[in-house]
Parts: C-alpha cells; structure tokens; sequence
C-alpha cells in the first residue's frame, strides 16, 4: 500500500525535553477504498460495518506522524527505572539516527522480559509520552479471541474491527505505541492463532498495507511502535522472537528499588496539594522498608502511607504507616 506524507509541522505540546515535538501528515488509508467498499453492502445490512466506513470517512486518513525534534531528555528515566538503562540505550541509539533530519521515527520492535511487577508495562507508557505520540494497548492475558490483533469477518454475529485497527483510525497518530502486555499468556481458541496477526505487523514491509479482516481496507500500520511484555519467553513463537529486541529486565537491586520508592514519594507529594504537609523525603528505615517491594507495588503503599500518617494528624511517614507485606488483607464478613 503507498502511502502520502506531507511537510513536517510542530505539534504544539512540548516533549519532557523541552523542545516540540514535530510531525507530518501520513495517510493511513485510501478514503475511495472505504466508498467503494461501503457502496456495496447491502441496504439495511452490516450497520455495524457501515458505521465503521462512515468513521473512516468521517475522520479522513491522514493522521499525525510524530517524532522529537531533537534527543529528547531522559536522564528522569534513568532515574526512576534503573533496571531498563539497556532497554533505554538501545532507544536512545535509535533516536539519534533520526533527529535533524527528515527520515521518520523508527524503533525496532522490543520485547520486555522478565518478573512480574517490575514496570515493564509502566516503561511502555513512559516511552509513549517520551516519544508524543498515542498509547494502545492490548492485555493477551485477559483475551482468547484470534482476531483481538487483526479483527472478525463482519459475516459473524458481534464481529468487530481488531485493536491495531482501531487504535490507528480512532486516534491521532500514524505511529503509536502499541503495548502488547502479557504476549507469552495469549491463548487461541480452535483454530485461532492470537498472535497471527503479529507475523506481517512486526515487519515493515507488510504492514504497510494491513487489512483488518472486519473492515477489509488496507491500512497502513508501518509506523507502529511495537512493545510486547513477559515473564517467559519459551511459550512465545520463535518467528515473533526474530522479529523482535528481546531485553531481559531484572529486578531492581537494593539501591536502585530505593532510588524508585525515594523518586515516586517525591512525585507523589509534588503532584498533590495535600503533599504540602508533609516531609520533603521519607526516612531511611521507610526506604529500606520499600526497598524491599516490587515496583508495582510502591504506588499502592505510598498511598496507604500517607493516608495513614494523615489520619494520625502526622506530616512524616512511618514503618507503622505502611500496608502489611504484599497487600494481605484481613477477612471480610459478618462474625460468626
């Protein structure tokens, strides 16, 4: 599928770096296909298919194509996810082949691996903000169906466009990153691969011209930020492992989980009024103390911690202030 790109524009919402970000106009599909298409169905028939080429429509094919207009900042990433400085590299590397200069934004497909709860799903998000561009996200854990990816047939009942699909005609941009989150927990049902559809969407060429199988127009899904998630590779095809940057994300050592939990109190205190009335920085035995937890599980008792400290009319956290150990909760219901 060709598409059609305009001059680069500035976007007007400044990256975390500073600078603005900058973009071009890319046309995702061809808006005759969608007429044509939409022409042939049947009078009364496929509403649901119609609404979606009347969307299409609607909202035009041309869509933001964003990218840094320089090496955006990201010593703040280093900072509060220590354990993705490789991940962080590697991106960073990639970033700089494309700053001052007209070639558009390419980050090879990464996959994330490693324990549960240690922000991979959070680094996702961050590098969506950092690079200005949208966010769509697919939990494989949670879903069963083949077409998730690439949609279902409109001849079935309930069928309805795929997430990749969706993500790229609802949204603003042409380049969006996609999380794919928990990929190694997809599971079919009958004859359904769930990751089919990743096959020709992790490479270029293919992409280009995607078709959802609901709505049966090609679209271009080329410039597609793809980040998968895991906790085990071995369940994960070897054809996606190819196409992909696999890191191996440890767990944050001592130092660098207490950097974590130093950093997220700061924010947290900083985003809220209510912060105000408590200490700049925690002390060191409620450090040690969440230095021993999972990065996801950080937010959670910070929140409890200072709820707490605040019912005791206190503006310093202490070990007394924080949840029990991994989120025990005690029973609830009538007494016998």
């Amino acid at each position: 599928m060709q598409t059609t790109s305009h001059d680069l524009v500035p976007v007007t919402a400044a990256d975390p770096g500073g600078r603005i970000p900058i973009a071009r106009m890319r046309s995702l599909y061809r808006l005759h296909e969608v007429e044509k298409r939409m022409a042939r169905l049947p009078a009364k028939e496929h509403e649901s298919l119609r609404s979606t080429y009347e969307r299409m429509l609607e909202k035009g094919a041309d869509r933001f194509q964003v990218k840094p207009s320089g090496l955006p900042a990201m010593e703040h990433l280093y900072d509060e996810l220590p354990n993705f400085s490789e991940v962080l590299d590697d991106l960073k590397r990639q970033l700089a082949l494309c700053q001052d200069s007209r070639d558009a934004l390419e980050i090879t497909p990464m996959l994330l691996l490693g324990p549960p709860g240690i922000g991979k799903t959070h680094f996702a998000r961050e590098v969506a903000e950092l690079l200005g561009t949208g966010l769509g996200f697919i939990s494989m854990s949670s879903l069963t169906a083949g077409w998730v990816l690439s949609g279902a047939s409109s001849q079935w009942k309930g069928a309805r466009p795929g997430k990749v699909f969706e993500t790229l005609v609802d949204g603003q941009y042409a380049n969006p990153v996609m999380v794919v989150d928990e990929i190694d927990k997809a599971r079919g049902e009958h004859a359904y691969d769930p990751l089919g559809a990743l096959y020709s969407l992790l490479e270029h060429d293919t992409a280009g011209a995607f078709t959802d199988e609901f709505a049966e127009v090609p679209i271009d899904a080329s410039q597609v930020i793809w980040v998968a998630t895991a906790n085990d590779e071995r369940s994960i095809p070897e054809p996606i492992l190819n196409r992909m940057n696999v890191f191996e994300v440890r767990s944050p050592d001592f130092d660098a989980a207490r950097c974590i939990a130093l950093r997220l109190y700061q924010q947290l205190r900083s985003k809220h009024d209510w912060g105000r009335r408590f200490d700049e920085a925690p002390g060191d035995a409620v450090l040690d103390r969440f230095a021993t937890m999972a990065p996801r599980e950080m937010r959670r008792a910070w929140m409890t911690a200072f709820g707490n400290a605040r019912l005791a009319g206190r503006g310093s956290i202490e070990l007394a202030d924080l949840p029990e150990a991994h989120g025990k909760r005690g029973p609830i219901g009538f007494m016998q």
